[in-house]
């Protein structure tokens, strides 16, 4: 027997029933057999009823019941269980929200109202980077509860922390109870994934903070005066579709004003996406979502999380780095990086180098530093070099470690190229790129007698050049939709320093018994916080904003050129990135503010978009839910959807030379306002915008353009460039030239 998440048509409940959750459960019955009808009751089958932001219910059926079940009365869909893997300070003052001098970050007391919903692992109330002094009481629109359980009370929700719940059933469902004597069945936060990403979106500001001495300085989250909600359904298995779903509905019901979700699991249809049809009924109630893109860089369409109703967000570095040295034994000196932190010194003398992989410059068993792979004998009381690949970062260390080595030399490879991301090892160790990494392994291969130092070096701020998009994080094209650019945008997420769980050490390993209050990770889950937190900011901010709306300003106002003022570059090839790798750009928090044009969608805008993917009725339906809506066909094709990034697709063997897509865009800038186009020069297409100049003479009036895309010559590789819309009045007290960069792509679309 199996999970399946069964989506309902609210509206056709039959009059024969008070409720619809008796609906939901009769019609579970109805297809149970008779055998299993005698033994079984309701209560075992059914795991979750949806109410709010979705419509069914979650229920253990075979595969024979549940194609009974789709010839029901009622039943819309059925999606089979699926497993989600999280997407595994600074960042305030490189993004340039550090409060002024006259303010603490929570003097807007307009900022207490948003709260943003965290699924995650979980939350350590403890931590003082959720201490509610100042706060307000809680906004009385917050209909969420503080779910109890093993080392979670009713005190543990505070004005910081307003909400907790757990939701396991899809996870036992398939895996068997959960043992409380290893993780807590509670919304206490045994991992610290929650606690960090949930930090980072709202965290209190906490002074001293750091990472055994590392990154010291002030944390806090992106809004400050935000509450948080959290919601657990991730366990040590696994995070499950079906308890996902139920906590987006509880979520939209309880109150929250966004949803950040550090998670994904793959990419499918979207009438098939459990987690996107949730979306979307959270969208039409007005939350923004925010999702992170993945791990899967630098592989191009290995984005999850693709629906335009969702911020895709990618991840960048920040000007703050980690450096540490490795010193060979022919005196050259190596920079890599590294959070380690132990009483063992391995930079006053050299030391015994070895690599066990071979010549052949490709990473194999034997050099991955694998668990058995290890030769005591070879490696003992000296330095290993590990490939980078298949374990985890740390894990190589503890291996080398229990293998008698001293300390460790971890190399990338080509897949992830130059990028350097800390850990916080276990054992003296030092990460460095793949060019570098040749150079020692070679080195270590021909010598039968090489040493090695390790040193390190503390914190270095200023690093030039930042950002730089990081090599894993997933990339585009969206391969559902080419026409919506994804990602949306890049924000921080690599070597974050955010709270951290009291049960669990640094490196997340078992053995690992240091015990911290921050601790400094990387990974798109650390990125999408990031602009979860900015948008409670802009919610708070512009309260009557759709999530489109704050969506239009994050990526209109976003930037493509680092602290050198040169285009964004690729960890993970040193070239300059595109936006297949970072979307729209970078966030910029301050200008989002006041972005002067909006690019707005309505649900049934959305809807209009999904009238032309090729959708059937019955697949169409799950999106129309009790809204009852129906294609208007106002979409000529995908890309006229009004999104604030534009790609003009032209297939490869056809004869269109010409296509025009449309945009609207509402001023919510100065009333009076005059704005002339600038776009961007093409190799392949002529580019018209009509008009070219569009003229306000109130808030929120909305003005309408074209943009035709003419072939000169067809290009073998996408182009990219850019649309501004610029503003020529000087108001006082207002920035003198507001800008609207939009992503313009030429796709020549082939098989990937």
């Amino acid at each position: 027997m199996n999970t399946y998440i069964i989506q309902m048509d609210k509206s056709a409940m039959p009059e024969t029933f008070s409720d619809h959750v008796e609906w939901y459960s009769s019609t579970i019955k109805s297809v149970v057999s008779e055998p299993e009808k005698e033994v079984a009751e309701d209560g075992e089958r059914i795991l979750y009823s949806y109410q709010t932001a979705f419509h069914g219910v979650a229920a253990r059926l075979s595969e024979e019941e549940a194609e009974r079940l789709k010839e029901q009365h009622g039943v819309m869909a059925i999606f089979p269980e699926t497993i989600y893997q999280l997407h595994t300070t600074r960042s305030p003052f490189f993004l340039k929200l550090e409060p002024e001098k006259n303010r603490n970050g929570r003097s807007d007391k307009l900022y207490h109202d948003v709260i943003v919903g965290v699924l995650d692992t979980g939350i350590w109330p403890e931590s003082q980077s959720f201490n509610d002094t100042g706060m307000t009481p809680v906004p009385a629109h917050w209909k969420g509860i503080c779910e109890t359980g093993r080392a979670f009370e009713k005190h543990h929700c505070t004005r910081k922390i307003v909400g907790a719940r757990v939701f396991y059933h899809g996870y036992e469902a398939a895996l068997g109870k959960i043992n409380e004597q290893d993780e807590y069945k509670s919304p206490r936060d045994q991992d610290g994934h929650g606690t960090h990403t949930a930090s980072t979106v709202a965290g209190s500001p906490v002074r001293g903070a750091n990472l055994l001495g590392y990154a010291y300085g002030t944390a806090r989250g992106m809004a400050p005066g935000a509450r948080i909600a959290a919601y657990k359904v991730c366990w040590l298995g696994g995070c499950f579709s079906s308890d996902i779903l139920s906590a987006i509905d509880r979520a939209v019901a309880d109150g929250v004003n966004v949803l950040s979700i550090s998670l994904g699991g793959g990419v499918s249809s979207y009438y098939r996406d459990s987690l996107s049809i949730a979306a979307f009924g959270a969208m039409e109630m007005g939350v923004f979502i925010s999702c992170s893109a993945g791990n899967g860089g630098p592989d191009p369409v290995s984005l999850t999380n693709v629906s335009p109703w969702i911020t895709t967000v990618g991840a960048s570095t920040m000007d703050r780095d980690f450096p540490a040295t490795v010193k060979l034994g022919t005196g050259k000196t190596i920079t890599g990086v590294s959070l380690y932190k132990g009483r063992r010194n391995l930079s006053k003398n050299q030391y015994p180098l070895v690599y066990t992989g071979s010549n052949s410059g490709r990473p194999d068993q034997n050099s991955l530093c694998l668990e058995g792979t290890l030769d005591p004998q070879t490696v003992a009381g000296k330095i290993v070099i590990c490939d980078r690949g298949i374990t985890t970062r740390v894990q190589k260390g503890q291996v080398v470690k229990d293998a008698g080595g001293i300390g460790m030399i971890l190399s990338n490879t080509d897949a992830n190229g130059e990028e350097l991301v800390a850990d916080c090892h276990l054992l003296p160790a030092v990460m460095v790129g793949e060019t570098e990494g040749k150079a020692i392994k070679y080195y270590a291969l021909k010598n039968s007698n090489a040493t090695a130092t390790l040193a390190f070096l503390g914190t270095r701020l200023g690093i030039r050049p930042s950002p730089v998009v990081a090599a894993f994080s997933s990339r585009g094209p969206n391969v559902l939709t080419m026409e919506i650019l994804k990602p949306d945008l890049v924000a921080p997420g690599v070597n974050i320093l955010a709270a951290w769980t009291g049960d669990m050490g640094p490196s997340s390993l078992a053995t690992d018994q240091r015990r911290v209050k921050f601790n400094i990770l990387s990974g798109t889950s650390m990125s999408c916080p990031h602009v979860s937190g900015v948008a409670a900011l802009l919610k708070a901010r512009h309260p009557e904003w759709s999530p489109a709306a704050i969506k239009s300003a994050l990526m209109t106002t976003a930037y493509v050129h680092d602290n050198m003022y040169h285009p964004l570059k690729d960890a993970s090839t040193g070239a300059p990135s595109n936006p297949f790798d970072h979307g729209a750009g970078h966030i910029n928090p301050l200008k989002a503010l006041d972005p002067g044009l909006i690019y707005d969608i309505g649900a049934q805008d959305y809807f209009e978009f999904l009238c032309t993917q090729d959708l059937t009725p019955t697949e169409l339906e799950v999106f129309a839910k009790f809204s009852h809506r129906s294609c208007q066909h106002s979409l000529a094709n995908p890309g006229d959807l009004n999104y604030p990034a534009i790609s003009a697709v032209f297939p490869e063997y056809s004869n269109i030379s010409v296509t025009t897509l449309h945009r609207t865009v509402t001023n919510v800038g100065p009333p009076v306002s005059n704005y002339h186009v600038v776009v961007s020069p093409f190799k392949g297409v002529f580019v018209k915008v009509e008009p070219e100049k569009l003229n306000f003479t109130r808030k929120y009036q909305k003005l309408s353009y074209k943009v035709t895309f003419t072939i000169k010559s067809r290009q073998t590789a996408p182009e990219t460039g850019s649309l501004v819309w610029k503003d020529v009045v000087h108001s006082p007290g207002l920035h003198n030239m507001q800008y609207q960069p939009q992503n313009l792509k030429i796709k020549s679309p082939r098989p990937v």
